[in-house]
């Protein structure tokens, strides 16, 4: 019954009874209070009165996407240096973006950054109303400004509230725990090639457990795991440094910008 009833969502305690007894089953409304109630759910008047974030995510994922970061240490000449890797999640699919990789991220950057994944031709926030983030300082009110503008709406949480974005944090474990924590990366060429690597892997190749453990691209039989979409060209453009040069594939989810200028 409790199955059935989050599936369902219907009214109260009245409504369910009927809707049992269609199926050929007496249940007493006192019975199914109970039960619900065992369960934390609400009585249907004061059920409307508020909604938890787990229900929110859940009817509106579609129209949800989320963004986070999380930083990689590469070993150079000098020393250590600490990248900056962006990303950005589609909730509903679990397609990732990478927004860059900078060892230098700065308010210019990040906005670069946003104008890329609100792009009107090929942006990877095309279609979606909100925008979940935290409270980085990186996260300025001009980039929500300019995220507002082409139609996304920013959606800053609460402090130290990690489970509020369980998406983009499990993605950050996944990443870690599979690729980043088995390597050691000897420049920053070498940490592109690694990331756009990984999210061929992640995107054609690893099941997901929150999707039924489908793929979230399944690739035909013939192909290879590295498909047109993300070899070739959209590869190199990803782990050079030479050019400022951007491309995403639909299929995979892969943004990719190289590391000159304003995306250095």
């Amino acid at each position: 019954m409790y199955a059935w009833r989050r599936r369902t969502r219907p009214g109260g305690y009245t409504r369910l009874r009927g809707a049992l007894k269609n199926l050929g089953l007496e249940v007493g409304r006192n019975t199914i209070k109970r039960i619900l109630a065992d369960y934390g759910i609400a009585p249907a008047p004061e059920r409307g009165k508020s909604m938890s974030w787990s229900t929110f995510i859940k009817a509106h994922w579609e129209a949800i996407a989320a963004i986070d970061l999380f930083t990689i240490e590469v070993m150079s000449p000098f020393g250590l240096v600490r990248y900056h890797v962006p990303f950005v999640i589609d909730i509903a699919t679990r397609c990732v973006s990478i927004g860059g990789i900078t060892s230098d991220p700065n308010g210019d950057w990040v906005k670069q950054v946003a104008r890329n994944l609100t792009d009107m031709w090929d942006g990877f926030l095309l279609g979606k109303r909100y925008l979940i983030h935290d409270r980085d300082p990186l996260f300025t009110e001009e980039v929500r400004g300019l995220l507002r503008d082409a139609g996304v709406r920013p959606l800053r949480l609460p402090a130290k509230s990690p489970n509020l974005n369980a998406y983009a944090e499990r993605f950050v474990l996944s990443i870690r725990r599979e690729c980043l924590d088995r390597i050691v990366p000897f420049s920053e060429r070498h940490l592109r090639t690694a990331v756009a690597e990984y999210l061929v892997h992640y995107h054609t190749e690893r099941d997901h457990q929150s999707l039924g453990n489908e793929l979230i691209t399944p690739l035909p039989p013939t192909a290879n795991a590295l498909s047109p979409s993300c070899s070739g060209s959209d590869l190199e453009a990803f782990s050079s440094s030479t050019t400022v040069q951007r491309s995403w594939s639909p299929g995979s989810g892969i943004a990719s910008e190289a590391s000159t200028g304003i995306l250095s």
